[in-house]
């Protein structure tokens, strides 16, 4: 019988459940993902960075630890919040099992939950940061170290060494910005015969501009989109040379803040693999995985950008065209593993891009 824990928001409710994982406290941002599967690729997902996952499907680890479907080396998140552990995994490609996947990285987590509850107060409140604990004793002093937690240098905690994925006679060369980047997004790019070569976070436009790269990848990433300026600077340099690019999620948001366009904080955010997104240029509906808490303003997009995406449910941003500058953006997941996949068309469309520009030079 594992230990009781408990999980304390910073509005002072307490629930009780059973440690998970690694033995210790931990503090961060709460949020739910809405995934029936993907809870591999949640935990390895660099998006995830300082924050505390509730996972609203009820039964997790039913088919154990794969790291063929790692997202990046380990997990990024502060902690995981879950109704039920399978202690006993079955499936062909298993390779471990929840709990000591956990414990061996080091993430604190809490088991027996009511996840549906707790994601109907998030919903009502607006993410919450919180404690899985091992007292249940709400002091000011705790509530005041909740109230006070801020994801901060998130990019910076995430991004990595240089890499190179794919043949050298591959027909187009796409140097991917990793901001916390997903594996899927490389995955993709070389299915379709392009040499990948991702670059850390903090690379200078001059050196990818002198590099002679077909096309520039942004990639996904945590934390609050207009805490880059530095990098929002080089993405406005690019954007402005008219080299083919295309930004997933915080590299959507970047390249928006980069052209003059303003980010906002949602209440609760889009997290998991059933959000549905509207194409506004033929009006035919997607269904997308996504992962992130901010959005960029409807009513803040610049001249010469066009909002091709909404999300059906809320009306937020979740693409914008740039016509003029040889560049399109998606809020939510193309690559989408674990699904759905209807919008890998997209990888499609960057790639002509950049032929259509190898063959004009």
């Amino acid at each position: 019988m594992s230990a009781k824990k408990y999980l304390i928001l910073e509005n002072g409710l307490v629930m009780e459940g059973q440690s998970l994982g690694f033995a210790g406290e931990t503090v961060g941002e709460v949020v739910f993902a809405t995934g029936m599967t993907g809870y591999v690729e949640t935990l390895t997902d660099p998006s995830y960075y300082g924050q505390i996952v509730t996972q609203t499907f009820p039964l997790i680890g039913n088919y154990g630890v794969i790291p063929a479907d790692f997202e990046s080396d380990r997990p990024h998140l502060k902690g995981y919040i879950v109704r039920e552990w399978c202690q006993e995994p079955s499936n062909y490609r298993c390779e471990g099992d929840l709990d000591t996947f956990l414990k061996e990285n080091r993430v604190v987590g809490i088991a027996g939950i009511d996840t549906r509850a707790l994601t109907r107060v998030v919903r009502e409140h607006g993410v919450m940061n919180g404690k899985i604990a091992d007292s249940p004793e709400v002091t000011p002093a705790l509530l005041e170290e909740l109230r006070t937690y801020r994801i901060q240098g998130a990019v910076a905690a995430v991004t990595g060494e240089k890499r190179s994925e794919g043949l050298e006679n591959s027909r187009c060369r796409v140097a991917l910005y990793d901001f916390g980047a997903k594996r899927h997004i490389a995955r993709k790019l070389v299915k379709r015969g392009c040499l990948v070569e991702t670059v850390p976070a903090f690379t200078k436009a001059e050196e990818i501009l002198k590099s002679g790269y077909d096309g520039v990848m942004l990639s996904n990433g945590p934390g609050d989109p207009a805490e880059n300026a530095s990098i929002i600077r080089e993405m406005k340099i690019l954007m402005e040379s008219g080299i083919p690019m295309f930004g997933i999620c915080l590299g959507h948001q970047l390249m928006a803040l980069a052209a003059g366009a303003k980010t906002e904080k949602l209440k609760y955010g889009h997290r998991g693999g059933n959000q549905p997104v509207t194409d506004l240029s033929t009006g035919r509906v997607y269904i997308t995985s996504q992962n992130h808490g901010y959005a960029v303003a409807n009513d803040s997009l610049p001249d010469g950008a066009v909002l091709r995406f909404i999300n059906a449910n809320d009306g937020t941003c979740e693409g914008i065209e740039y016509p003029k500058l040889n560049a399109f953006t998606v809020q939510f997941h193309p690559e989408a593993c674990g699904g759905p996949r209807d919008t890998g068309f997209l990888f499609d469309r960057f790639i002509a891009q950049m032929l259509e520009k190898k063959e004009v030079k």
